[in-house]
């Protein structure tokens, strides 16, 4: 998820157009509001592929900054291993509280007070 060229960010989600699921999980994470963290399999349930969140870390593991990666966590709001300073930071400026490299409560999202 650090940052690649364009280029082959841009190549990566083109080419999910052709794939149902992952044009559903792109268009599910684009949609993503800063300050807006949800899991891996809160992506697949509202892309309306429940089940399926290891196939949206697939994804994320290819899309580099074309897609907001930094805003998909683990259920339990761990940070997976790739770059995960990278995402507290960019999650730190959205307004997200951050403990130990895991997502206390964020303005949006699964972590959102409200959501409690």
């Amino acid at each position: 998820m650090p940052s690649k060229s364009a280029k082959s960010s841009e190549w990566t989600v083109r080419e999910s157009e052709s794939d149902p699921m992952r044009a559903a999980f792109v268009r599910t994470i684009e949609k993503l509001r800063p300050g807006e963290v949800v899991s891996y399999g809160d992506v697949a349930a509202r892309a309306g592929y429940p089940r399926r969140h290891r196939a949206v870390g697939q994804l994320l593991g290819t899309s580099f900054d074309a897609l907001p990666w930094w805003r998909v966590v683990y259920n339990d709001g761990r940070l997976p291993p790739v770059n995960p300073s990278l995402q507290e930071q960019r999650l730190l400026e959205e307004g997200v509280t951050m403990k130990r490299m895991r997502v206390v409560e964020s303005p949006l999202g699964r972590f959102a007070s409200s959501s409690k």
